[in-house]
C-alpha cells in the first residue's frame, strides 16, 4: 500500500503518525494510498523551512525567477500524458477532463511567466519640488493553500506559483481524497530547480488545516472548496489578521433565447451541464428557456440519453464517477427531496451501471422540470451532474431569477442579439458572464471573479489581482535638493568624464 510522503525542506518524507486517510478508487473503492494526518511538529517544521527558504527567495532576481516557471511549464507540458492518468486513476475524471484540468493549471504557469511586468510598480517624478514618488511590489513571506478533490491539478497551479514568483514560499495543502497528483506537481516542481524550500507539501484534515490557519508566520490563505469550509477559513484567518480568498459554492445559469440555433445551445448545455459529472464550480445546473426556447427540451432529453457515464480510460465515457459513496448518497437524497417538493424528474440517471465496476460511484444524467425556486434542489449546489430546467416569458424574468440568488460565480446567455447580450451582461450580478460561452472561465491574464456568496474575500484568482493577493505595495517618497548641489553636479561630472 502506497504511503503519501510530504514535501518538506526539499525532502519526501514520510509523517510518523498514527492517524491516516485511505485514498478510494472512486471506480473500485480500492484503497489506491494512504494519507497521513500530519503531526503539529511535523507540520510546524515546513513552515519554519519555508520562511527560511523566502528569506533567500525574496531577494533573487526577478529573471531568475521567472526562468525557475519556464523550466516548469515545460515539465508540466512534457510529462501531460503521466499527469493526467495519476489525476484521472485518483480522481475519476476522463482522461479528456484530465488533461483539460491540467491543461488550465500550466496556462497559470506561462501567465506566471510574466511576472517581471507583473511584478513592476508605479512613479511618478516632481510630486513637489524635487520629490519624487515611486513604489514596489514585495512579497507577503509564507503563504498558504487549501486545494479540492474536483480539480487536482488546475487549482493548485492557480495557487503556488503565482505566489512564488512573486518571491514568497508556499505550504500546500491539497485534498487528502486525491494527494498524488499535487505529489507528482511537487516532484516536478523541484525538477525546475526551484529552490528547495519554497514549496512544501502537507497533509491531512481538519485539524492540520487548524494548524495553518493558527500559525504566525503564514500571511496569506487561498482556499477553494465548498461554502461552509470557505467560511470557517476565511473567518478563522481574518480573525487572525491574515489575508485571505475563499472560492466556494455556485448556482450557474444558462439563460436560452428563442432565436438562437437549436444544434449550438443544445451541445452546450450537455458538456456544462454533465462534463466532470457536474463537479465544478462553473458547471450549468440550472437552464434559463426563455419563450419559445421551451421547443429545445425534447431535443436535449434525447440527447442526454446517449451519454453515458464510464472508467477514466473508456473512449467513449461522457464523464467519470462522483467522488465518493457519501457525494452520491447525497445527490440521490436531494433527487427524492426534489421529487417530494413537486419537481418533475423528466430524465432519470440513478440506477445507471458501468459494465466492468460495479462499486463505482455512478449517475447518469438527471434532469428536472418545473424547478421553483423555493426547492431545494434549485437552491443547493448538488455538485453532480443534474440539471435544473425553469421556463420564464422574457428575458426580465431570468434576470430575477439569477440576480435574487445568492450565488454569483458564473452565468450564459445564448443569443443571437447584440442588444440582447449586452443587456444581459450589464443588468446580470454575477462575477463571470459567457455570450454563447457556456462555462466562462477566463483565461489567466484575467482573474476569476466570482462574486456575492460564491467568494469571500477582496482579490480574486489568478491574473493580475492574484499578484496582488501575494504582494505588499511599498510607496517611496524621495526629495532631493539639486538647487544646493549644482556645482558638486557639474565638478562631479567634469572629474568623471576627464577619467
Amino acid at each position: 500500500m502506497e504511503i503519501i510522503k510530504a514535501l518538506v525542506n526539499g525532502n519526501f518524507i514520510e509523517s510518523q503518525t498514527k492517524q491516516f486517510v485511505d485514498v478510494l478508487s472512486p471506480l473500485t473503492q480500492e484503497c489506491i494510498a494512504k494519507v497521513p494526518c500530519m503531526l503539529e511538529e511535523e507540520i510546524n517544521e515546513a513552515i519554519k523551512f519555508a520562511n527560511e527558504a523566502y528569506l533567500q527567495w525574496k531577494n533573487t532576481p526577478i529573471m531568475a525567477r521567472t526562468r525557475v516557471m519556464l523550466k516548469y511549464q515545460a515539465l508540466i507540458k512534457d510529462n501531460l500524458e503521466e499527469l493526467a492518468t495519476i489525476l484521472s486513476m485518483e480522481q475519476g475524471k476522463t482522461f479528456d477532463d484530465a488533461k483539460g484540468d491540467l491543461t488550465r493549471g500550466y496556462e497559470v504557469v506561462e501567465f506566471a511567466c510574466s511576472a517581471p511586468t507583473l511584478m513592476m510598480g508605479e512613479t511618478i517624478e516632481n510630486v513637489a519640488k524635487e520629490m519624487n514618488t515611486f513604489s514596489y511590489k514585495q512579497p507577503l513571506g509564507v503563504c498558504a493553500g487549501i486545494t479540492p478533490f474536483n480539480f487536482p491539478g488546475m487549482i493548485p497551479l492557480w495557487m503556488f506559483p503565482l505566489a512564488i514568483v512573486a518571491g514568497n514560499a508556499f505550504i500546500l495543502k491539497p485534498s487528502e481524497m486525491v494527494p498524488k497528483t499535487a505529489m507528482r506537481l511537487a516532484e516536478l516542481f523541484l525538477e525546475s530547480g526551484a529552490p528547495k524550500g519554497l514549496l512544501q507539501v502537507v497533509h491531512g484534515q481538519k485539524e492540520q488545516v487548524d494548524m495553518l490557519l493558527e500559525h504566525p508566520l503564514i500571511k496569506a490563505y487561498s482556499f477553494v472548496g465548498s461554502p461552509k469550509v470557505g467560511a470557517y477559513i476565511y473567518s478563522k484567518a481574518t480573525h487572525n489578521l491574515k489575508r485571505a480568498q475563499a472560492l466556494v459554492g455556485a448556482k450557474n445559469h444558462m439563460v436560452i433565447m428563442p432565436d438562437i440555433d437549436e444544434t449550438q445551445v443544445i451541445n452546450a448545455l450537455i458538456g456544462a451541464s454533465m462534463g466532470a459529472a457536474g463537479q465544478r464550480c462553473m458547471a450549468i445546473s440550472v437552464a434559463i428557456f426563455v419563450g419559445d426556447s421551451k421547443k429545445y427540451i425534447p431535443r436535449l432529453i434525447e440527447k442526454l440519453k446517449a451519454i453515458k457515464p464510464g472508467a477514466w480510460n473508456d473512449p467513449n465515457a461522457a464523464y467519470g464517477p462522483l467522488i465518493t459513496k457519501a457525494s452520491l448518497k447525497r445527490v440521490k437524497d436531494l433527487i427524492e427531496t426534489g421529487i417530494k417538493e413537486g419537481a418533475n424528474l423528466i430524465l432519470d440517471g440513478r440506477n445507471i451501471q458501468v459494465e466492468g465496476y460495479p462499486d463505482g460511484n455512478w449517475l447518469g444524467p438527471c434532469v428536472f422540470a418545473q424547478v421553483k425556486t423555493h426547492m431545494e434542489i434549485y437552491k443547493r449546489e448538488i455538485f453532480a451532474p443534474v440539471l435544473c430546467i425553469i421556463e420564464v416569458n422574457n428575458i426580465y424574468e431570468a434576470l430575477e431569477i439569477i440576480n435574487q440568488n445568492e450565488f454569483g460565480n458564473g452565468t450564459s446567455i445564448f443569443t443571437n442579439s447584440l442588444s440582447c447580450a449586452n443587456y444581459f451582461i450589464k443588468e446580470v450580478t454575477v462575477g463571470q458572464v459567457g455570450v454563447n460561452v457556456p462555462i466562462p472561465v477566463p483565461l489567466p491574464f484575467f482573474s476569476f471573479t466570482g462574486w456575492k456568496g460564491s467568494f469571500y474575500g477582496d482579490l480574486h484568482a489568478y491574473g493580475k489581482q492574484a499578484i496582488n493577493f501575494y504582494t505588499e505595495t511599498k510607496t517611496v517618497t524621495q526629495k532631493y535638493f539639486l538647487e544646493e548641489n549644482k556645482e558638486d553636479i557639474v565638478f562631479n561630472f567634469q572629474e568623471n568624464h576627464s577619467k
